[in-house]
């Protein structure tokens, strides 16, 4: 009978804090909270988070995604706006039709929104740092009248941008970019305008702040890096920019095991895995187990920060709660 050689040695660092945020989490149970009060369908405008595999298990329980209002019928179903907001006109169409709204935006990404209208009501022209198209951005600059936000992407967009008048101008960001790539932005909006006004707190929020962190921990000392996260995930994409930035000599971004290109990581001693703020933990564990069919995995984790952020449900949805 032969002998099976013995697996290579494989050390498996852990960034942590991975995986669902606070919003991710709020929006999830959202969803899940009003399927069980109201049964389904419950319509979801754009997927809740940027996740294939927590949108089919929503999917399967009875949440109905579209992309646009007027895909929903005229109905009491519940009409659930997903994590990354929406512009203005969607609320105001869906208070039109009467549809029963639950908005699940991010408190982190409403804030943004806020500070938006404050800069617009006090005459300021916004420069947005964000990337075009994505919802987040779409919803941002949906809050303003058209021409009021001005969208910087990267350092070349901020220095050839010009202000109309550079005495009232403020700035805002999308809440999932690079620290560092933002960080270059602002400095240069700063030093060529110095009276630009930027948000009393950082718009970049906690959660991606703290996953890159903890990724510039173990990117350096590991062979190659796996970020769990789907490629419409903005945090996701930034996570495996860092990891190279850092000096991790392969990252790749995998949404499942079945995913993993093994002619990549090759002989490897050492592989760092993180997980996007929309992506549920057990796909690391999916991720680990196809790793430990090929290797004698050790774990070992790496923090960079504790979380304990909690956000509350819509005020429907809390109450609904109040009253079991």
């Amino acid at each position: 009978m032969a002998v099976r050689p013995p697996l290579p040695a494989l050390k498996v660092l852990l960034c942590s804090p991975r995986g669902f945020c606070a919003g991710v989490v709020r929006a999830i149970d959202s969803v899940e909270r009003a399927l069980s009060v109201y049964g389904p369908p419950v319509y979801v405008r754009h997927e809740i988070v940027h996740n294939r595999f927590v949108v089919e298990s929503l999917r399967a329980k009875g949440a109905i995604f579209v992309e646009e209002l007027d895909e929903v019928p005229d109905t009491g179903a519940p009409v659930i706006f997903s994590a990354h907001g929406v512009p203005r006109s969607v609320p105001d169409e869906a208070a039109r039709r009467h549809l029963f709204a639950l908005d699940a935006t991010c408190p982190l990404v409403t804030k943004v929104h806020r500070e938006a209208e404050i800069h617009h009501r006090r005459g300021r022209e916004i420069v947005l740092i964000g990337h075009a198209g994505h919802p987040e951005v779409i919803g941002t600059m949906g809050q303003l009248p058209a021409g009021s936000v001005s969208l910087v992407e990267t350092l070349a967009d901020a220095e050839k941008f010009q202000p109309r008048d550079a005495s009232r101008l403020a700035y805002v960001t999308q809440t999932t970019l690079s620290v560092h790539d933002t960080a270059a932005i602002v400095e240069h909006l700063k030093r060529c305008f110095p009276n630009i006004v930027g948000p009393h707190k950082e718009d970049i929020c906690y959660a991606t702040t703290n996953r890159q962190e903890a990724v510039k921990r173990v990117a350096p000392v590991v062979d190659a890096m796996i970020v769990v996260g789907a490629p419409n995930s903005s945090n996701s994409q930034r996570l495996r920019e860092v990891a190279l930035r850092a000096g991790c000599p392969r990252a790749a971004l995998v949404q499942r095991a079945a995913d993993i290109d093994w002619g990549m990581f090759g002989s490897i001693g050492s592989l760092g895995i993180t997980a996007g703020a929309s992506a549920p933990e057990i796909l690391v564990e999916e991720i680990i187990e196809a790793f430990a069919q090929r290797y004698a995995v050790s774990v070992d984790t790496v923090s960079a920060a504790e979380e304990g952020v909690f956000f509350p449900l819509p005020r429907a949805l809390r109450e609904t709660q109040a009253a079991e």
